[in-house]
């Protein structure tokens, strides 16, 4: 059972690709109702950490403990040219085993497209499919959400209403990990972690730097 609040522990988690080690040894406790940042350089294996938190990627070593369910949106959507919003939804609702849309429908109107509902990937902006890209990681309610440059085409309207979404989830007791080289807004998180050479530490604010990129 979980400690405190805890819904998620990672320990010692290490990963290599061949002769690089991209993960040595990092750890992180996160609690509900938090709203933490990682930063990083390109390449500090940010994207990496996240795909192993979600089960997407196998570890080399070390412990993942996971209470509640996890919403995971990449930072590569995994959308469908072909498909519909709608469509999307509903093959996420299925795989969900949701018995309505009614979290997705809410999270469209947050988002500002409701209106797109019957369009086509295929036509839409690259800041409408981060949209629904998003819509997809939180219309099952996740306990844990774990967002890799979640806001990526937003403009800045949109941008700022991400955030209060993010604030309504921490405000509801989820635990929200938004991978970021947007350092400059680490006021808007409660912690902020620095991932460098494969160890994560907590950084102050002020201390965080400019913005890196990338991975």
């Amino acid at each position: 059972m979980p400690v405190d609040d805890l819904l998620l522990r990672v320990r010692d988690v290490r990963k290599r690709y061949r002769r690089r080690a991209v993960l040595c040894g990092a750890s992180l406790d996160l609690s509900a109702g938090r709203l933490v940042g990682i930063v990083g350089e390109n390449g500090a294996g940010k994207s990496t950490l996240l795909r192993i938190l979600m089960g997407d990627l196998a570890m080399d070593s070390g412990t993942v403990e996971r209470w509640g369910h996890v919403g995971y949106c990449p930072q590569k959507t995994v959308l469908h040219e072909a498909f519909t919003v709608d469509q999307h939804l509903r093959f996420f609702q299925v795989a969900y085993g949701l018995d309505s849309l009614d979290r997705a429908l809410e999270l469209l109107e947050m988002l500002n497209f409701a209106d797109y509902r019957h369009a086509r990937l295929g036509t839409l902006s690259g800041g409408t499919r981060q949209k629904l890209n998003l819509t997809l990681a939180l219309m099952h309610d996740p306990q844990v959400l774990l967002l890799d440059e979640p806001y990526q085409g937003f403009d800045w309207e949109m941008y700022l209403r991400f955030w209060e979404v993010a604030g309504s989830l921490r405000d509801r007791g989820r635990s929200v990990l938004v991978v970021s080289h947007l350092a400059y807004d680490t006021e808007r998180l409660d912690a902020v972690y620095r991932l460098h050479g494969g160890v994560l530490k907590q950084a102050q604010r002020a201390a965080v730097g400019a913005g890196t990129g990338g991975e």
